[in-house]
């Protein structure tokens, strides 16, 4: 659905009237679009200063969200379960308000009217805060008293409103209770016609951000995606790309780097460079790239916790070990190879970047890149690859505590990100375009890159080698077969006679491989060109039947758990936020880099034909779930019909609950079929 007309609107003393002598908005800079997913019904808006993302789900469980890609903000209303299944209906589609608070300083947000088919409602919690405090709410934990605010209930009216906890300008939220009844508890009844029909406005005071629009985001070459175009200008803005919506509406550096990557040859150059000047931006004073960004009052509690004080001053994670070695890749992509960044490439590092030039702050983490290799150039044994933080179980894209099955070196990092990174610093070197940013001392610790490089490209992978025999193999894909509801003729079929080899998910603390077939290879198609035999073992791997490789009806799921234990298979399942589930960014990555494999003049005939029959086999699957392409992941099911997508958290075992806008899953704007 596609709402045409808008109209703006401004809130004086609670009421909502016209706006008066407002300039009509050009059609470039606003933007809504809804999409259904299971039993949210999600309504995107842009309009001006406002962004905002409304989220209604339906069934046992009603909720309301909002949230805002200003200061990460959101306000969600989440109440008492419903004696039926209620379904809710969007009567009018949201338009952007703006009001002041108790002080007079501006609240931006939206104003809407929805139905739902209930006897009674009543709001079990109400929270208006960051948004990272309304998602861990909603996935179990406890909210932090100071956020919490009593609602006002008045005539037909009730009303949640506070500032911000520094004092700055906060949150409202004021449900106007249309049809039905409200009590003096707040308890809201239906009307004659058994519906509850209310109006709502949701309400931020966060400073909005800077969207990049039309041919400031994109390049005019873009596929034809509606879906994926709309999602991509709600998540891009001059400040930073957000992560998705609405659970990350925020900078991510993983997700930028990953998305810049995929999106590179359809986005505009002045999108590309603010996606890299917000890694840059962010880095920390060894180099390391942020994983993560706590702002406005998230900032804030992280803060009291820390220090005692009400700062709003952002507190960045550095905990991830994958994102430090993603940016030198990106960048040398941009730099020395797409034409636009090559003839820009000297004055954007010229650029501020938090208050030094972008290329000082790339050759920072360029030196993290070569220190951080040393150890295991000088000596190839696994105790000196790169390991998660201690005390943490994630530390890359597989971020959920059981995404490695308990590994401590994973296999994307070291076989691949590392050496990529290595390369990429050497290449950049090599340029000559850093040659202003380094000092003697630089040089001197950058110069190991290229031999460093080959000791990890040739000594890592072999480390995380799986090899099964024949009949073991036969065995343990009957077995899991059997356990999971799925056929598996056409995986034996696929095994034939020959054992099973291929790369583990990560290492033990021992050094021993955790025995899952897994999609991070994809790494390797996109950031390496790998001999001709280890590139037919990667793709022939990944795209083999599951439940022997990853691919099955649904799309390619991002792990495998066929050869494990019992207990690891039961941490891997299509439940499971980095289970047998499939990815979009994922499915985007390994199409991206068939493409630039193919594109290689040194493969011999055998391989190139096995890996188009790959490329026609995974487009099948991309095709048959194009409707869901731009969330970010979904499950399946078997049943005699075959392999069914069903979304991510439509069931009360999933995780948690997928979002239905998802930067990294726009890159289908940039690869084509067989393109």
């Amino acid at each position: 659905m596609r709402w045409i007309g808008r109209r703006l609107v401004l809130v004086v003393a609670g009421l909502l009237v016209p706006s008066v002598g407002c300039a009509a908005r050009s059609a470039d800079s606003s933007l809504r679009f809804e999409v259904q997913e299971g039993e949210n019904l999600n309504y995107f808006l842009r309009d001006g200063s406002t962004a905002a993302h409304l989220v209604l789900r339906s069934g046992p469980n009603p909720r309301l969200l909002v949230v805002f890609p200003a200061g990460n903000s959101g306000t969600g209303l989440w109440f008492e379960p419903a004696t039926a299944q209620a379904q809710w209906v969007l009567d009018r589609p949201p338009q952007a308000v703006t009001a002041a608070d108790a002080h007079g300083r501006p609240l931006r947000g939206i104003d809407f009217t929805a139905s739902l088919a209930a006897t009674t409602l009543t709001v079990r919690q109400a929270i208006l805060s960051n948004v990272r405090v309304l998602r861990d709410y909603d996935q179990g934990t406890t909210v932090p008293a100071q956020v919490l605010v009593a609602p006002t209930v008045a005539g037909r009216t009730i009303t949640w409103a506070r500032d911000r906890l520094d004092g700055a300008p906060g949150y409202r939220v004021r449900l106007e209770i249309v049809d039905g009844a409200v009590s003096s508890t707040g308890t809201i009844t239906a009307g004659h016609d058994g519906r509850i029909r209310l109006r709502a406005t949701a309400l931020s005071g966060d400073t909005p951000l800077t969207p990049l629009t039309g041919s400031t985001l994109l390049n005019g070459s873009e596929r034809d995606i509606p879906s994926a175009r709309d999602t991509l200008a709600f998540l891009g803005y001059r400040e930073k790309f957000l992560a998705g919506s609405w659970h990350f509406d925020t900078y991510f550096g993983r997700d930028t780097l990953i998305s810049l990557m995929l999106l590179m040859p359809v986005l505009a150059p002045e999108a590309t460079e603010a996606g890299l000047r917000s890694v840059l931006a962010r880095l920390g004073p060894g180099g390391e790239v942020a994983h993560e960004e706590a702002i406005s009052e998230y900032a804030i509690l992280t803060h009291q916790k820390q220090d005692g004080t009400l700062s709003a001053a952002p507190v960045f994670d550095y905990s991830m070990v994958d994102e430090s070695y993603l940016l030198a890749p990106v960048a040398a992509a941009y730099l020395l190879d797409d034409r636009n960044g090559i003839a820009r490439a000297a004055d954007y590092l010229r650029s501020d970047a938090a208050g030094v030039s972008g290329g000082a702050a790339l050759v920072r983490n360029l030196r993290l890149v070569v220190a951080g290799a040393a150890a295991f150039a000088r000596d190839p044994r696994y105790g000196n690859l790169i390991a998660l933080e201690p005390g943490r179980a994630a530390g890359e894209w597989r971020d959920s505590n059981n995404g490695l099955g308990g590994g401590r070196y994973p296999y994307d990092v070291n076989a691949v990100l590392v050496p990529a990174a290595l390369d990429a610093t050497q290449r950049l070197l090599d340029s000559k375009v850093l040659d202003p940013f380094l000092t003697p001392d630089d040089r001197r610790a950058l110069s190991p890159a290229a031999a460093s490089a080959k000791v990890w490209r040739a000594a890592a992978p072999p480390l995380f080698t799986v090899t099964l025999d024949n009949p073991r193999a036969r065995d343990a894909i009957g077995a899991y077969a059997e356990k999971t509801g799925v056929p598996p003729q056409d995986a034996l079929n696929a095994l034939g006679p020959a054992s099973m080899s291929f790369a583990a998910l990560a290492l033990d603390t021992t050094g021993t491989p955790i025995p899952i077939v897994h999609s991070d290879e994809s790494y390797d198609l996109l950031f390496d060109l790998p001999a001709p035999e280890a590139l037919d073992r990667a793709v022939t791997t990944m795209i083999r039947p599951f439940p022997l490789g990853l691919m099955t009806g649904a799309g390619l799921v991002v792990a495998n758990p066929v050869f494990a234990t019992p207990a690891l298979q039961a941490e891997f399942t299509t439940h499971d936020y980095h289970g047998t589930v499939v990815w979009s960014w994922v499915q985007a990555a390994v199409a991206r880099g068939m493409q630039r494999q193919l594109a290689r003049t040194d493969l011999p005939l055998p391989v190139r034909d096995r890996l188009r029959t790959a490329q026609h086999t995974l487009w099948q699957a991309i095709d048959a779930t194009a409707a869901m392409q731009s969330s970010e992941l979904w499950s399946w099911q078997h049943d005699i019909r075959g392999y069914h997508a069903i979304g991510f958290g439509d069931t009360g075992a999933d995780a948690t609950e997928a979002d239905a806008a998802q930067l990294w899953s726009t890159a289908y704007l940039a690869i084509s079929p067989g393109g």
